[in-house]
């Protein structure tokens, strides 16, 4: 039976795998916690019966075990605990194909998109099909290639549906959460200069911001010390109906992410999208 200090539990190594040290508590949760700590100074009296706790699984274990010399062996390590990942597996909600990451493992860029889809599923690879072309066409109007980044996905499952076949659904925060070590441990690794966080679920599950993906970007965050950006999932452009706007708003992210790591930008490059005189 899950109890109300075990979600607590849960969310601060949630937190902690985020990189955060420090929790703030408002009035309210203190005086929650202060509750608590009464309750357990103070047990029901001798004459109340008890009920017995059922019995429970064994716990499931959140910890990554990093091992090999290169970064290439450390990822293929990451990769194999991936393949049967107990806490998400244990969930019952995402489909059985692993999808994992790809590109250079010292790649200055990261990109992390939210779970894999129909397409990725079936090439067991992260952003392929329409939107991972468009990615592409986006890294190419960078001047760079797909080869020289590292992209990824924060759940490593394909989220499942009644009676599935090509559509999708967006992870949960509870799948989220069971996978975020997986990539956190990716990111100790990999060690890029920065992150682009693409969608707001993305976001949500990795930094746990909320609200629209207007309101979190045009600014860095920090995700265990490493500046992060979030921008448009590649598949809103696609959704958007080519919306120009939608288009400069993300390409303006990409021009921000240049400018972070000194890559040189051309004058065509700034006017991408920008509306004509």
């Amino acid at each position: 039976m899950s109890r109300p200090v075990d979600a607590l539990i849960d969310f601060l190594k949630t937190e902690e795998a985020r990189g955060h040290s420090h929790v703030y508590l408002d009035e309210g949760a203190r005086e929650g916690l202060r509750d608590l700590f009464k309750r357990s100074r103070n047990p029901a009296p001798a004459h109340i019966e008890s009920i017995p706790a059922p019995a429970s699984l064994p716990p499931v274990s959140t910890e990554v075990t990093i091992s090999g010399a290169t970064k290439i062996e450390k990822l293929d390590s990451i990769r194999a605990q991936a393949a049967t990942w107990a806490p998400a597996i244990s969930l019952g909600t995402l489909r059985e194909t692993m999808v994992f990451a790809t590109g250079d493992p010292d790649a200055a860029i990261m990109l992390i998109g939210e779970a894999p889809g129909y397409n990725e599923e079936k090439e067991q690879e992260p952003f392929v099909g329409p939107a991972g072309q468009k990615l592409n066409d986006i890294l190419k109007a960078m001047g760079v290639h797909r080869e020289q980044v590292y992209i990824s996905n924060l759940v490593k499952y394909r989220p499942s549906l009644p009676k599935q076949t090509t559509n999708n659904r967006k992870p949960s925060p509870e799948e989220m959460a069971a996978c975020l070590p997986l990539v956190m441990a990716e990111i100790s690794v990999v060690k890029p200069k920065l992150i682009l966080a693409l969608g707001g679920t993305a976001a949500e599950g990795l930094l746990g911001l909320e609200g629209s993906v207007g309101s979190m970007r045009e600014k860095w965050h920090d995700l265990a010390g490493i500046p992060a950006r979030v921008t448009y999932h590649p598949s809103y452009l696609l959704q958007s109906g080519g919306s120009n706007q939608v288009k400069r708003s993300l390409w303006e992210d990409m021009l921000a992410t240049m400018e972070k790591l000194g890559m040189p930008i051309s004058e065509k490059q700034r006017g991408y999208f920008l509306p004509k005189p």
